[in-house]
């Protein structure tokens, strides 16, 4: 059993070491384990903090590309490198390393594909009033949304499978964790969550600027993942609406029509037929784009199909031994003799 413990970084050269020093070396269930600095285009010298502290694979952005595109490439350096278990932490300290052995133990014993380091958020100490109020409401949504049963959605301390971290496919540019829930939820993986021990934050986050700039953009990845999910749910619902809203202006006209009153409201009639058009037309996109979810499905069937038999060539090298250099030798003395 492999175990990659992947950190995405930016400028964090001051506070990789003291973190990598509070990483676990062994752990019950584990026969190895490493580590994955996705450096996403800092201008300090994380990278080479993380050469010099013994790190072992090393993904670097030359640009800032965001969390979510850091913790893709992260993954899949780990799938790369044959982690049978990934663990996503932060730099800065705010979770406790030993920790990592509590999340990790569901996975390895097959309980969980996913399990959430839970911060315990409404009497964590760390946390201010308004902070509490906004990650119990987040969390509320998103295990409404998800169907699962997670506490603290945008914890992004997290242990993964390799068999959940080939099926999750993340398609938001600003954080991974609540698409990451709402997609497994839907896929019928198995999450689960165990309570965890943080520190204070030593630094504003870089994530996002403001509050409101959070809720925002958690807000948009939340409605996304949803909607990708239960497309026609979603746009006949909509649809729906619509047209019920359409429904009064009509009967409206159509009272006072059958009442010999009709003179003066045909504006009923002309927004009550607005409504019913577009809600027939959200419906008719709702169709379309549950056409589209199931072609993303088929997508995501086939790259795990791919995924899975890359895993089997990449054994099947490991496995059969390298005759290139016997073979070369061979040549070399047969060469010489002539």
């Amino acid at each position: 059993m492999k175990l990659i413990i992947q950190i995405p970084c930016l400028n964090e050269a001051q506070v990789l070491p003291e973190t990598l020093a509070k990483l676990p070396r062994s752990m019950p269930g584990v026969d190895e384990i490493e580590y994955c600095i996705i450096d996403d285009g800092s201008t300090d010298d994380t990278s080479g903090v993380a050469r010099r502290w013994g790190v072992q694979h090393i993904v670097r952005h030359r640009g800032n590309r965001g969390l979510a595109e850091a913790f893709r490439s992260g993954i899949d350096k780990c799938l790369a490198e044959g982690a049978d278990v990934i663990v996503n932490t932060d730099a800065d300290g705010q979770y406790e390393g030993a920790d990592i052995a509590e999340i990790v133990a569901p996975v390895v014993a097959g309980e969980a594909d996913i399990c959430i380091g839970d911060r315990s958020v409404g009497k964590n100490a760390h946390f201010g009033p308004g902070k509490r109020i906004l990650q119990r409401l987040g969390s509320y949504v998103v295990r409404t949304l998800s169907a699962t049963d997670i506490t603290d959605a945008v914890s992004g301390f997290r242990a993964i499978s390799r068999d959940a971290a080939q099926r999750i496919n993340i398609t938001t540019d600003f954080s991974y964790t609540t698409d990451m829930l709402i997609q497994a939820g839907r896929k019928r993986l198995a999450i689960t969550s165990v309570p965890i021990r943080t520190h204070a934050a030593t630094r504003p986050s870089r994530l996002f600027k403001s509050i409101p700039r959070f809720i925002q953009q958690t807000g948009v990845t939340i409605l996304r993942a949803y909607t990708t999910f239960n497309a026609l749910r979603v746009f006949v619902g909509l649809g729906m609406m619509a047209t019920l809203l359409g429904l009064f202006p009509i009967a409206r006209f159509l009272w006072f029509f059958f009442n010999g009153d009709s003179q003066g409201h045909i504006q009923s009639l002309v927004i009550g037929g607005a409504l019913l058009t577009v809600g027939v037309l959200v419906t008719v996109l709702g169709i379309l784009a549950d056409l589209i979810a199931t072609n993303r499905k088929l997508l995501e069937a086939n790259m795990l199909k791919l995924r899975r038999i890359e895993d089997k060539l990449a054994k099947k090298e490991k496995a059969e031994p390298d005759e290139t250099p016997e073979f070369t030798a061979e040549f070399a003395e047969q060469r010489k003799a002539s």
